[in-house]
Parts: C-alpha cells; structure tokens; sequence
C-alpha cells in the first residue's frame, strides 16, 4: 500500500485535537495544514457540557472562536451577589457562597458551561474541508529517519514530520511515548444534559452539592438547556449500571439528597440517551515531572497528556490551553529558514532539529501547569467527596476556601496565538 506525506499528523478530534489544528492555521500569515486522523465515523461527543473558565476564553479568543460561542452559553453571573452556591445536602442549608464578578491577576473572569457539541462544531467550522479523517484508528507508529510512520487499522500508512497525540485517555501516542495508563480513582461520574422545550427558570449560576460521599452539580448552558454531574464511590452492584441509564437515572435521583424540587425535576426530565457514565481517571501528577511529554518530533495534549478528575473543572480547559501552546511553539519552528549553506545542504536534519526543540519548548511551558491542576483537582475531589462527621465538618468550614480555587486556578494565561 502507498505511504501517503503528511507534514503535521493530529490524532484525536477532540477538544486539544481540534485546537491544535485550528492554532496552527490561524498561527501566520499563511497557517500550516494538519491532517487529523479520528478513530470513530463522526464527531465525539461525550459529557454534553463543560464548565468553561476565564483562562479556556483567553485562549478561545486567541484562535478566533470566543465570540461566537459566547454568543450561545449565559455568563455565569449569578443574576445576585453569588455565582457558585455550595448546598449540604445532609442539612439542606447553603455552606459557601462565592461571586465570578471578581477581577483576578489578568482582568475579569468569564465562567459559562458550553455543550461539548456546540464548541467542537465552532472549532470544525473554522478549519479547511477535509482536515479530518474519520475512520482511521492508529493500531503502530515506528520511526523512519527524521519521521515518523503512523500505521491504521484500514492498513493504510501516513509519514509525517511531526506527529501529535490528542487521542485521549487511552492514547497510543502516549503509550508510545512511555507513559502508563491512566490510573483509576475508585470514584466515578454521571453526567446528564436536560433540555427545556419552553425555558426553565434557573438563575445563570453553579448550583453544588455536597453529603454522603456523593457531589452533585447543575449549571444552565442558555435559557433551554441546564448540564448536570453526580460524582461518587460505586460498590461492586453500581458500577453494572454502566450500560443502563435507566438505572443511572434512578441512582441519582436517589442520592441528590435534600435539594429543591426545581433541581431534582432537571434530572427527572433529562432523556436517557442525554445520560451517562465513567469510571474517573487521572494521570499520576509526578510522571508529568520526569516522563516524556514530547520525544523527537513526537507529543501529547490534552488528556492524553494530563487526564485528571473533573474536581476543578479544568480538563477541557487546559487541552485548549494546550492547542494553543502547542500551535504557537510549532509554528516558530517551522517557520525558521536555514542560516547557512551547512543547514541548507542537510534542510531535513535540521527541520527536524526545529521541530524537537519547538517540542521541547512547549513540554517545558505545559508541564508544570498539568502537575499543578492534576494534583490540586485530585485534592479537591478527596475533600468534596468525603464521608464522615469530621471530614464532612471540615469540608463544609473549608467549603468558600476550596471553592476559590477554582477561580484561582482559572486566571490564568497561556499567551496569544502569535510568534512575537
């Protein structure tokens, strides 16, 4: 079979994926083409919604689609002094109460919760036709020379100078590139989107909720749509209803506890295709310290990079963070020319010498900002989710102080698109 060129190979259309694609066109005057390779026949949308930060905006702004999404999902401005409530639900009573509206080191702050379909829709349109394949699952990569050989199931093989692993938490490239798999927490997630036909009447705000080992959230998208997420410990029994939202849907309107009837009536309209379920992963923070985010001509983003629990509400975030890290230190390297006649007569090998330091560069910048936001959502998720009167007591004393990490680990900024 014909072994097809391809400069810049993304595996994964996913939120890095599609990001890093669409940094690298907007990236110069002229962009760089990607190809990316997707293993499923269509878009994946999995989760429905994520909670979008101040820093995902910055970088969202950066490659040109803030503006339009924003256009689509309510600010979480709270419509009264507060934008998240913190609510026992063993007691019922509010335990902390916090407001979006403050500026922190890099201007205001910008929360809304975006349907996951609705963003890798906005990042599709944006790119050239034909910038992604589906179909084409990754089964080897192998090195050739300077580049890298990039095997698919169908049998057909891609060469490409640079190859980027966006392919998630079961990532091959990340496999190839030494990291181990990501390792479970023992806890796990429902995630649910309801929609209403004539509105609802939720406050543009974060509704949580906290008791009996089980936390719970629901945030409005727009005036039709409210996302929701019910994180727990699931026994033996539990965890069969992995393929059956029936009883997914029967769990959490069991386990919501004392909630107002407002909240329980999203879950209970919610369809059961709009539900579902994972077992939560994280990437052990330290093998960020010392494994190989980049080798050669060969890295990762997003979670095939940093898979982390969704305490902080910042994976989806930091792949976009990623794209655009990863988009501005590629397009410096391939936009260099060679200085001489000695790097003119080897353009390959030193091409090649480019891209790894270009590489190497975005490791360096991402590394310590994927530890950081790993560890503290792990952290965070222990603490939020624990059971028993002394944790339960701490938790709800610490509850304002946990809930401003969020907004601290949000402002901040990965940069602008540009090379300068």
């Amino acid at each position: 079979m014909d072994v097809v060129e391809e400069d810049i190979v993304i595996v994964g259309a996913g939120i890095a994926g599609l990001t890093t694609a669409l940094g690298l066109h907007r990236v110069a005057l002229f962009g760089f083409q990607s190809l990316v390779l997707e293993s499923s026949d269509g878009l994946r949308v999995t989760g429905f919604a994520l909670s979008v930060w101040t820093n995902a905006w910055r970088a969202l702004d950066a490659i040109g689609v803030g503006e339009s999404l924003r256009q689509q999902h309510d600010q979480l401005s709270g419509g009264s002094d507060f934008s998240l409530q913190t609510t026992s639900t063993v007691s019922g009573l509010p335990t902390s109460e916090i407001s979006f509206k403050a500026k922190g080191k890099h201007g205001e702050h910008d929360v809304r919760c975006v349907q996951r379909k609705v963003l890798l829709e906005a990042l599709l349109k944006e790119l050239p036709d034909g910038t992604i394949r589906y179909s084409s699952k990754v089964v080897s990569i192998e090195e050739s020379g300077y580049l890298k050989l990039v095997h698919l199931a169908d049998g057909s093989i891609l060469k490409t100078k640079v190859l980027v692993g966006c392919d998630g938490v079961n990532s091959m490239v990340a496999k190839w590139l030494g990291f181990k798999k990501p390792a479970f927490t023992m806890r796990s997630a429902l995630r649910g989107c309801a929609y209403f036909k004539n509105g609802h009447a939720f406050e543009p705000k974060f509704n949580q909720f906290f008791g009996n080992g089980v936390r719970s959230g629901f945030i409005p998208c727009n005036d039709k749509t409210v996302y929701w997420f019910m994180t727990f410990t699931p026994s033996s029994q539990e965890k069969e209803m992995e393929h059956d939202p029936t009883k997914m849907k029967q769990f959490a309107l069991s386990n919501l506890g004392k909630v107002p009837d407002q909240v329980k009536a999203v879950v209970e309209i919610t369809e059961l295709d709009s539900i579902s379920f994972a077992q939560l992963r994280f990437r052990h923070p330290w093998e960020l310290l010392w494994g190989n985010i980049s080798k050669d001509n060969v890295c990762v983003a997003g979670d095939a990079f940093h898979p982390m629990t969704p305490d902080l509400g910042q994976g989806g975030c930091a792949a976009i963070e990623d794209g655009v890290v990863l988009a501005r230190c590629l397009a410096e390297a391939l936009s260099k020319k060679p200085n001489n006649k000695a790097e003119e007569e080897d353009a390959e090998g030193e091409e090649f010498k480019r891209i790894k330091t270009g590489l190497e560069k975005y490791a360096k910048e991402r590394r310590f900002r994927g530890f950081d936001l790993i560890t503290s959502a792990y952290l965070i998720g222990f603490i939020q989710q624990s059971s028993g009167k002394v944790l339960n007591f701490l938790r709800d004393k610490m509850a304002a102080f946990l809930a401003g990490i969020l907004l601290k680990k949000a402002d901040f900024d990965c940069g602008k698109l540009s090379m300068s």
